[in-house]
This record gives C-alpha cells, structure tokens and sequence, in this order.
C-alpha cells in the first residue's frame, strides 16, 4: 500500500501536516469536516505538498519530521517542491495520485 505525506494550506493561511493512504479522499474528508480536529473550519484547502513514501512507517517518520520543522522551513519545503514540480508541470502532485491508485 502506497502511503502519502502532505501538506495543505488552509483559508487561515495556516498549514496542516498528515499521511493518508488515499488522498483525494483524505481532502474530501477536510473538506467535509470529518478530517482531522484542526482543520474543522478552517477550509478550504489547498494541497501545497505531497510525497510518496513506501509504507506507513516511513510516511508517520516523515510527518514527525515536517511537523518538527520551523514555519519558513515549511515554506521552503514547500517552494522547492513547487518549483520542482512547476519544471515538470505538476508531476509531483499527480505522481502522488497515481501511486496511490497503482497508475504507476
């Protein structure tokens, strides 16, 4: 089972860190107000981050890592990605999808 690390942005401007297996659901599930207890009223998101790791283990170490890093480490992360991603128009976002639904 593929397991996700992301990052969304919420309408507060703040950021919200968690793993999933399934992320489009995961989404619809902050969006809906069943999430996670921080991001209740805090939509609507934007999914800014997003990695792939190879199992649950390896997704909760990588959570616990980001959530420890500063706000403009965050940020940083964040940018890096997106420029990354913005060179390969957006691959990392739909690489994130497609693992997780075995497209790969």
């Amino acid at each position: 089972m593929i397991w996700t690390v992301y990052i969304l942005q919420c309408a507060d401007n703040s950021l919200y860190t968690g793993i999933t297996n399934d992320l489009d659901a995961r989404i619809s599930a902050h969006e809906a107000g069943t999430g996670a207890k921080y991001t209740r009223g805090r939509g609507p998101f934007k999914l800014v981050f997003c990695e792939v790791a190879r199992d649950r283990a390896s997704a909760s170490r990588r959570e616990i890592e980001i959530k420890a890093l500063s706000r403009r480490a965050k940020e940083l992360l964040i940018t890096k990605a997106m420029s990354q991603a913005s060179r390969r128009r957006g691959v990392a976002t739909l690489a994130c999808r497609q693992a997780q639904k075995g497209e790969t």
